[in-house]
């Protein structure tokens, strides 16, 4: 395969899902856009909620690519009948693990959400905000598994077309929940919370019936005993969740860290992490697809073929993320006026914003490789690198730098972006050594 084909198999798998990953974060962002006009308060509450709802939900994150590189490895060793069947241990872990999750995260919301704010009134809005959207926890899990079959498959384009659905509802819904329109309750900023709840629900019914039509001659819904298989799934995904567990619960504490500055600065946080991920989420999206062609190739025991898939994913992203931040260091102003309606605020927002563009940069090869070890397997070098520098290295130092020494936001911001650039040199040599291609998946 020429260079050129292997640049055009990664744009043709991975921009369908950059686009549904673009999707869910331009709704974040459009969720952040009407919670703004309701205050600083209200916008830092739903920041806290969504950042604790990470945590609860990163529990679960895991399923997708442990049954992308399951589903993705098989179809490479040509054993098409037994394809799906990875889902149908996802859909079982989903309903073991979420239902009791949910239960247990909303009896002890208000403990939750109190650690991350001080703020009595933030605490009351990003409680009830968390309440509803880990309602939908279970469904988050069935949605996870499905995604994975669709990526492992290469038709990433159907999982798009039922999100682009899902969030079309999101918006309409929780735009008519939060200010009483469309005939629905007057809710405030816990009607983003619900109307995410209820989108997410509706999504999974429609891509369970998708799945049905899809996946029913390769296993799909079919008992059949396989322990050891559920095994293998829970050891690619408990790593992975657990990574994305010390990730999500790191943004928390980040945000708490902000917090010791003041309420005024955890609102400007939570833009500026809204739109990193908005800008992130191209690199993982390359990188998800880089999940399904890592995995295939090691399917067919081509090591050289792999490792090249993952230098090739990072210039194609890094390609693509130059391009979308250009406009957040050009025009930072008009970008952070869609949220911030502060002259003082946004003023104080404007270079963390630019240095964030230039972090991201720094960042492609990590977010790719992460996505690409995880097809190849190795989830727990993945949770290692990934966990040990974001609580050994950056929030240790965004503490001391931001509240501590009085540099504030700037100053947790530059750390960020020296934290980023390491990380991709970490993950870069690990790649490079291939000790991932000796991984049974």
């Amino acid at each position: 395969m020429t260079a050129t084909q292997r640049y055009k198999t990664i744009l043709m798998l991975g921009l369908p899902i950059i686009g549904g990953m673009l999707s869910q974060s331009i709704l974040n962002l459009v969720d952040a856009a009407m919670v703004g006009s309701l205050g600083e308060a209200a916008l830092a509450g739903v920041g806290v909620g969504s950042y604790a709802n990470f945590v609860a939900v990163s529990l679960i994150l895991g399923l997708s690519s442990g049954v992308q590189a399951m589903v993705a490895r098989r179809r490479g060793q040509g054993r098409l009948a037994e394809m799906a069947r990875p889902v149908n241990w996802g859909l079982i872990v989903s309903v073991l693990f979420a239902l009791p999750l949910s239960f247990i995260y909303i009896s002890h919301s208000a403990d939750i959400i109190s650690l991350i704010s001080d703020d009595p009134e933030v605490q009351r809005i990003g409680q009830s905000y968390f309440d509803y959207r880990t309602m939908a926890m279970l469904a988050v899990g069935i949605n996870l598994s499905f995604r994975g079959w669709w990526n492992g498959i290469k038709q990433p384009g159907t999982y798009l077309v039922s999100l682009v659905i899902m969030h079309l509802l999101n918006v309409a819904i929780s735009y008519g929940l939060i200010f009483g329109k469309l005939g629905l309750p007057e809710m405030g900023a816990a009607g983003a919370g619900l109307g995410t709840a209820i989108a997410l629900s509706l999504g999974c019914l429609l891509n369970g019936v998708l799945m049905w039509r899809s996946a029913r001659p390769y296993g799909f819904l079919k008992y059949r005993r396989g322990p050891a298989s559920i095994g293998k799934l829970l050891s690619l995904s408990i790593p992975h969740s657990l990574q994305q567990f010390f990730f999500a619960a790191g943004i928390c504490t980040l945000f708490w860290i902000i917090g010791q500055l003041g309420t005024e600065d955890q609102a400007i946080a939570h833009v500026l992490i809204n739109l990193a991920l908005f800008l992130i989420l191209p690199g993982v999206g390359f990188g998800i697809a880089s999940t399904s062609l890592v995995s295939h190739s090691l399917g067919e025991n081509n090591t050289e073929e792999a490792c090249q898939w993952g230098w090739d994913t990072i210039k194609t992203a890094l390609g693509v993320i130059v391009l979308l931040s250009l406009p957040l260091w050009m025009f930072p102003d008009v970008i952070l006026g869609l949220f911030i309606h502060s002259d003082t605020l946004l003023l104080q927002a404007e270079l963390p914003l630019q240095i964030t563009a230039i972090a991201i940069c720094f960042d492609t090869a990590a977010i790719v490789l992460t996505q690409a070890l995880l097809g190849a397997g190795a989830n727990r070098s993945v949770l290692y690198i990934s966990t040990l520098g974001q609580w050994m290295f950056y929030l240790p130092l965004a503490w001391l730098i931001g509240p501590y020494w009085g540099f504030g936001l700037l100053g947790i911001w530059l750390v960020q972006l020296i934290h980023r650039a390491l990380s991709s040199a970490i993950f870069s040599y690990v790649w490079s050594k291939r000790q991932w291609a000796e991984i049974a998946v």
